[in-house]
């Protein structure tokens, strides 16, 4: 949905929260897995993904654990710097939550080596353009560049987003190996965002064949009413798809012909960066 704010960026909700008892959403206890660490992390991760700090209580009926549990973590995780407090004393990611942030973008090699190309779209097309990986059922935010226009998407760097209605999400699936893709089309929840979300296996199997012949995805209001995007693969040396980048806009702004011009750029991105990561197969990616 876009809003017009003080700023006139358009607002996008594109993250998901922590499940049951502190734990990702949907996700199981791990092998070895330590209850008292998932739950910590647990609680990180939900202050991660709200926009706006949070109360014990409220942390508490999000995680489904008691008060005296969570305030003895909080405790904890803000004496470490992992947490802060704000004015009313609500909890926010702490400064050191920061550090670590940085120290793991700063290792991902696809993100240094897609930045020039990126941002060289980002000028081209003035919108936003975002570079993602895949974690489990989700694509996960790991750099942008923001539109210049007065209205614009509102996102942040390490949120998520779902596979089966992002454009981003449905080059990781098309490009996955086939055995891969059966596994996790049928873990996907298929949530409906919209009336355009594709909701089953067999509608969404023809989707990805359809991208992996042409070589880019497009959300066609899938995920958010009015926004639109335009997503293609970036392949490292041995051939696999490592990363996905995606232009999104207002679908004002998102044309059919726009949408054509995007896709070429798209290509052309794709294989520029995949060239940078030593794919052998890049000129082949910019052909139309």
């Amino acid at each position: 949905m876009i809003h017009r704010r003080k700023d006139a960026v358009a607002t996008s909700k594109r993250s998901t929260i922590p499940g049951p008892q502190g734990l990702p959403a949907g996700k199981a206890l791990p092998r070895y897995g330590i209850i008292s660490l998932q739950r910590g992390l647990g609680i990180l991760s939900l202050l991660a993904q709200s926009e706006n700090s949070l109360s014990a209580s409220e942390i508490a009926r999000a995680a489904k654990l008691h008060g005296s549990t969570v305030h003895r973590f909080l405790v904890n995780l803000e004496d470490s710097g992992y947490v802060a407090r704000d004015d009313r004393g609500n909890y926010h990611l702490g400064t050191h939550c920061i550090s670590l942030g940085r120290a793991a973008m700063n290792r991902l090699d696809v993100r240094r080596a897609s930045i020039p190309a990126l941002e060289e779209l980002n000028r081209v097309t003035r919108e936003t353009v975002h570079l993602a990986i895949r974690h489990a059922l989700t694509a996960v935010y790991v750099e942008k560049f923001e539109s210049p226009e007065p209205l614009r998407i509102f996102s942040r760097i390490g949120a998520n987003v779902p596979l089966h209605c992002t454009a981003m999400g449905k080059v990781f699936l098309a490009f996955m190996p086939a055995g891969e893709q059966a596994e996790i089309l049928a873990r996907l929840p298929f949530t409906r965002y919209t009336p355009s979300t594709i909701c089953s296996v067999t509608a969404m199997r023809a989707e990805l064949k359809s991208v992996a012949q042409q070589g880019y995805a497009i959300d066609n209001e899938e995920h958010e009413a009015h926004i639109k995007c335009i997503a293609a693969p970036v392949w490292d040396e041995p051939g696999r798809v490592v990363a996905a980048f995606s232009i999104t806009g207002p679908a004002a702004r998102m044309q059919r012909t726009r949408l054509r011009e995007f896709a070429l750029l798209a290509r052309q991105t794709s294989a520029a960066i995949s060239k940078a990561l030593g794919y052998p197969g890049a000129a082949a990616a910019a052909k139309p």
